[in-house]
C-alpha cells in the first residue's frame, strides 16, 4: 500500500508539473508514456506568467527518455495549442518524429499554427470531431527589419513547416500552401480552418476520433513493434 500511495504521488507530481504521466495499467500490461502540449509554444523568451504554456527544455528530455527506455512501449501525445514560438515547435516537431517507438497524436480543441507541424509528427494522428487546425502563414514577432534577407528568412521558414507538414501527412505542399494562403476563410487574415472531418478529408490528420480509438490505436501498434521485434529475434 505504502509503495502504491509513493507511485500516485509520483505521478500526481509529474502531471503538476510536466502535464506527463505513465499509463501501465491495462489489460495488455503495454507501458505507455502520456505527453501532453497544450496552451502556447515556449521558445527563448518565456511567456507571461498568465498563459499556459508548453515547454520545450521541459518536453525534449521526456522525449529522449521515451526513445531510450526499455520501459516505455509507446507515446500518446494530447494536443491542445494555439501555436507559438516557431524554432521551438519545429524542433519538438522534429524529436517526435525521430523516436522509433509507436506514436500516436490526440487534438482536443485545436492545434493551430506550429501545432500542425507537432499533430503530424506522430506516426499516427487522431482529431476529436469538434478540434481545429489552422493552416497561416508564418508571422513575425517583435523588431523586424525591413529589408529583403528578412522576407527572405520567413519564407524559408514558411517552407520548412509546409515541408514537414507535407512530408509527415497524406497532403501535398501545394495544397498546404494553397490552405495557407487563402484569403476567403479567416476573417482579416489568410488561411484556413480545418474542422476534425475536414482536417482528415484533406490529408493533414488521418483518423476523427477520441481518447479510447488513440489508445486503441496505440495498443496496435506497439502489438505489432513487438511482433516485428520477436520474428527478428528468431532469424
Amino acid at each position: 500500500m505504502e509503495e502504491r500511495a509513493k507511485k500516485e504521488e509520483q505521478q500526481n507530481e509529474q502531471i503538476k508539473e510536466m502535464g506527463s504521466v505513465s499509463l501501465d495499467g491495462n489489460k495488455k500490461k503495454n507501458r505507455i508514456k502520456l505527453l501532453t502540449i497544450i496552451g502556447e509554444i515556449e521558445g527563448h523568451e518565456a511567456v507571461s506568467g498568465n498563459t499556459k504554456a508548453t515547454k520545450y527544455e521541459h518536453l525534449l528530455p521526456m522525449l529522449a527518455e521515451a526513445e531510450d527506455s526499455e520501459e516505455i512501449d509507446g507515446l500518446l501525445i494530447l494536443l491542445h495549442t494555439m501555436g507559438g514560438d516557431v524554432e521551438a515547435g519545429l524542433s519538438i516537431a522534429e524529436m517526435i518524429a525521430s523516436v522509433s517507438k509507436p506514436t500516436v497524436s490526440l487534438v482536443l480543441g485545436g492545434s493551430h499554427s506550429i501545432g500542425g507541424p507537432l499533430a503530424v509528427a506522430a506516426k499516427y494522428s487522431f482529431i476529436v470531431p469538434t478540434g481545429t487546425m489552422i493552416i497561416h502563414p508564418v508571422r513575425s514577432n517583435g523588431m523586424f527589419i525591413g529589408v529583403q534577407q528578412s522576407l527572405e528568412n520567413m519564407i524559408r521558414t514558411q517552407d520548412r513547416i509546409t515541408g514537414f507538414l507535407a512530408a509527415h501527412s497524406h497532403m501535398e505542399k501545394k495544397r498546404i500552401e494553397e490552405l495557407m494562403l487563402n484569403p476567403t476563410e479567416l476573417v482579416k487574415d489568410v488561411g484556413t480552418l480545418l474542422e476534425g472531418k475536414e482536417a482528415v478529408a484533406e490529408g493533414l490528420i488521418d483518423e476523427v476520433g477520441g481518447m479510447s480509438d488513440a489508445l486503441n490505436k496505440l495498443h496496435e501498434m506497439i502489438d505489432e513493434s513487438r511482433r516485428r521485434d520477436d520474428c527478428g529475434d528468431k532469424e
